[in-house]
């Protein structure tokens, strides 16, 4: 992992955690919607199911990634949401180094929702022809904060509506700010 000061005064970076199906892509998506240009989105099952191809443990490869990856984004200009499951005994330590580093605004972000909502969810996704709901029991866990983080919690009476305004505002920009450039 990387240390020292990454990005800028101006620059944003957004983490969110939580298990398979949550709604992390979702909100990261219509983050992106929101802000259609200067956004580097940085997906843990992209990077990790889809680039490098490695099984998730403590000191997989995708954890220097993830950091490199963020902090290339930043350091270029560009604002950052990096969101996946990042259990914290393997992501925790780097997430929390790269939140100290980062020179900006930083808002982190953890869904927990019971099982049952969360296989809910699961069962709306493409990925479940693809992921059995006994694999995504198996990775729950209901509850998985970082300290370091200071997260802010999503339940299941947050709607996804509910949590890109909470996510727009927390970082200083409305819905329709710089949709055009």
């Amino acid at each position: 992992m990387t240390s020292g000061v990454t990005g800028s005064e101006s620059s944003r970076l957004i983490i969110i955690r939580g298990n398979s199906g949550s709604g992390k892509s979702h909100l990261a998506q219509a983050i992106r919607v929101a802000r259609p240009r200067g956004v580097a989105i940085i997906g843990h099952d992209v990077l990790r199911r889809e680039i490098l191809h490695v099984r998730d443990h403590p000191g997989a490869l995708s954890v220097p990634y993830i950091d490199l990856s963020a902090r290339f984004a930043l350091d270029n200009g560009l604002d950052v949401v990096i969101e996946g499951i990042l259990h914290s005994e393997s992501y925790g330590e780097m997430l929390a180094q790269l939140r100290k580093d980062h020179a900006g605004l930083t808002r982190c972000y953890c869904y927990e929702l019971d099982l049952d909502e969360t296989l809910e969810r699961h069962r709306t996704k493409a990925l479940a022809a693809e992921v059995s709901e006994a694999d995504v029991a198996s990775w729950y866990r209901s509850a998985d904060r970082v300290a370091a983080l200071d997260e802010s919690v999503f339940d299941a009476t947050v709607s996804a509506a509910d949590a890109l305004q909470q996510v727009l505002a927390d970082v200083g920009w409305s819905k329709a700010l710089d949709i055009g450039s």
